[in-house]
């Protein structure tokens, strides 16, 4: 799907207030509402806009330590990768997840409450997983700027 210039401000402004009302966004995007919710049910329709959530304060629902950690995996079979995969998936604790290309092999986003929550997330869950070979957690100072 091509997005034009309107198209392009719909999802703008959809990622910046997702509660919008059709007629709100509408008005910003210079259209009248039955042409704005054709158009935003079009993008939707496509996967552009492929869902609508709340921004929750992690601090707020007791995460508020944000830990980044990269790992290794030693394991080349498919069978193990998959298996660490699904596990760590699982987690509550996982905010994201992502396998890259090169080193390290696994990214992964850890929201808990405090220094001694991520402690037993880390020794009790993560660390022992098959094909582990290195875990390198980062702990966040300051967030700069929030990811989606």
């Amino acid at each position: 799907m091509t997005l034009d210039a309107i198209d392009r401000d719909i999802v703008f402004h959809l990622r910046r207030d997702g509660r919008l009302t059709n007629v709100e966004l509408a008005k910003r995007v210079g259209l009248t509402p039955p042409p704005c919710l054709r158009r935003v049910k079009r993008l939707e329709e496509a996967g552009v806009i492929s869902g609508y959530r709340a921004v929750i304060d992690p601090a707020a629902v007791g995460r508020g330590l944000e830990v980044l950690v990269d790992v290794e995996v030693h394991a080349t079979d498919r069978k193990t990768f998959e298996e660490f995969e699904d596990i760590v998936a699982a987690y509550e604790e996982v905010t994201e997840f992502r396998r890259l290309f090169g080193r390290p092999d696994y990214f992964i986003r850890v929201a808990v409450a405090d220094h001694a929550a991520y402690e037993d997330f880390l020794t009790r869950k993560l660390s022992g997983l098959p094909g582990v070979l290195r875990l390198t957690s980062h702990l966040t100072m300051k967030r700069i700027k929030g990811g989606l």
